[in-house]
């Protein structure tokens, strides 16, 4: 089963990274009162703008804590390689 590794961004421009084996629906979980993750949970809609897929979750939360090192100015930049 891949794990993915991913960004979205918040309804107020903020970035949100985290990792989940199903991609759609941990981002219909961010949109979610419920089900989001508390951060989001105050900032929807939040829209999917990055992700990496990796074989195993210790590779995806390996690659999850390097990109939250990042800042905000460096992820960004990740943002725009893909455009």
């Amino acid at each position: 089963m891949p794990y993915f590794v991913y960004i979205v961004e918040c309804f107020d421009n903020t970035l949100y990274c985290g990792s989940t084996n199903d991609l759609e629906k941990r981002v219909s979980n961010h949109n979610s009162k419920k089900s989001g993750a508390r951060y989001t949970r105050s900032r929807q809609p939040v829209v999917l703008k990055y992700f990496e897929k990796f074989e195993t979750k210790s590779e995806a939360m390996k690659r999850e804590y390097v990109i939250k090192q990042l800042s905000r100015q460096k992820k960004i930049a990740l943002l725009d390689k893909l455009i």
